[in-house]
């Protein structure tokens, strides 16, 4: 199964350990949950995790968080807590055979007297009837189930497993609980990291709260004969570089998409390119990203600045003619344009009222003086009768009615007073002024 926070869990992950040098996060792993850094809000005392174990009795639980963040020591560690067999499976290598005979195993175990704690890691990657089959054992008091997951629990589970398990958020390591890791392996070791302080530093700060990533690559140095000590720069040609954690088709994809709208929406074009640059940085494909812009332009600038849609169509063009990496400078440009752009939601706002009033009054029939009328029964049926041509009319404007009878005229786009729609709104005004005089007039 997959390791996480401090090394693997297998049977063979520890017969290796007992055969072969034992990994630095293998001699580093917490022998209690007071050891487990970064995730005192669970384990403390005043954590659920805290909670349950001094009231001695476990629950279902889903611990969601990021990799080496903890959750299979975590989980091992609740069972020896509380005096439950540990069971650990992985979906990644597990199929209905290994779940079978987990639980048969369980059962036999309830039959002894002794409780098993089930964990499953990477849960998500079990299908959902996969899922379904967890629920009578869990139900039954046969195991209690600890699942691990890097995705989002409210996508990646069925409702009714959910149900039935507290879910628990692990917390990305921070920059204290990753230095406290590279403290307790030098005194593994019985020496300093040979780094200098700025690039233990840029070291801790490499690891992007995956504790697992910093004890590997503190061990790679320990194993190095170094005379002396690397600066940042050294350090950098010593290691391999990291690629960002980034799943285009989990998690880490739509949470920075989410975060680049957001960042666009709020005008903050630093933040808003920032983001830009860790999803093409991580491998994201430029057009994707585009398109999301796109839709921002109309989604949330509109005509307060019609340009937007116009920059965002031409970055297209110069990307497809231009290609990876000169043509994501044209991204880039789109991308900072939206962001200074003002701000209207207005045609969003409308689009959704009129699809709304259209679905409500879909049988309504438009009114007989705007319906062409080509043979003469329609013209005796009184098709077109009293239409106004508003290019005749003075100002260019009739004031004629355009709605169903039977309906009153609806509010649906409401510009707002900034940029280009400040504009609109002025003429929207004028007009509303003058088909309001035409009327008292008639």
């Amino acid at each position: 199964m997959a390791g996480d926070l401090f090394g693997d869990e297998t049977p063979a992950g520890r017969e290796a350990a007992a055969t072969g040098p034992v990994p630095l996060a293998e001699r580093l792993r917490p022998r209690t949950l007071a050891d487990v850094v970064g995730q005192e809000h669970l384990t403390g005392p005043e954590g659920t995790i805290g909670r349950m174990v001094a009231a001695g009795q476990l629950s279902s639980i889903i611990l969601w968080g990021p990799p080496g963040t903890g959750k299979t020591t975590i989980a091992r560690l609740l069972a020896e807590a509380v005096g439950m067999r540990f069971a650990p499976l992985s979906a990644v290598f597990s199929g209905v055979a290994d779940l079978r005979q987990a639980f048969a195993d369980a059962e036999k175990m309830a039959a002894a007297g002794k409780r098993t704690l089930l964990f499953v890691d990477e849960i998500h990657r079990f299908n959902r009837a996969q899922q379904d089959g967890f629920l009578p054992y869990v139900e039954r008091g046969t195991v209690v189930l600890v699942g691990a997951t890097t995705e989002n629990p409210s996508f990646a589970l069925n409702a009714a497993l959910l149900s039935r398990a507290q879910v628990l958020v692990l917390n990305r390591l921070g920059e204290d609980a990753l230095a406290a890791l590279v403290d307790r392996a030098e005194a593994d070791v019985g020496r300093p990291l040979p780094v200098t302080d700025d690039a233990r530093a840029a070291l801790i700060a490499s690891a992007d709260g995956d504790g697992r990533f910093l004890l590997n690559q503190v061990e790679t140095l320990f194993s190095a004969a170094l005379d002396t000590p690397l600066d940042p720069a050294e350090l950098a040609q010593f290691l391999h570089r990291r690629m960002p954690v980034y799943d285009k088709d989990r998690d880490g994809h739509y949470n920075l998409i989410s975060a680049l709208h957001k960042a666009l929406r709020g005008s903050d074009p630093q933040a808003s390119l920032y983001w830009l640059a860790r999803m093409l940085v991580a491998g994201e494909e430029p057009l994707y990203v585009l398109r999301r812009i796109t839709r921002f332009a109309s989604e949330d600038i509109g005509l307060a600045d019609p340009q937007a849609l116009v920059q965002c169509l031409a970055a297209k063009d110069a990307y497809q003619f231009l290609g990876s990496p000169e043509g994501e400078l044209a991204v880039v440009q789109a991308c900072l344009y939206c962001a200074t752009a003002p701000k209207s939601n207005a045609a969003y706002a409308a689009q959704k009222a009129a699809w709304a009033a259209a679905r409500e009054t879909g049988s309504l029939a438009p009114p007989a003086n705007i319906l062409n009328a080509p043979t003469k029964l329609m013209k005796d049926l009184g098709y077109g009768a009293g239409y106004s041509y508003d290019h005749d009319a003075p100002d260019g404007f009739s004031g004629d009615n355009y709605w169903p009878d039977g309906m009153k005229p609806a509010d649906l786009y409401r510009p707002v007073d900034r940029g280009f729609e400040k504009r609109i709104a002025e003429r929207m005004a004028w007009w509303d002024e003058r088909r309001l005089a035409l009327r008292n007039e008639g």
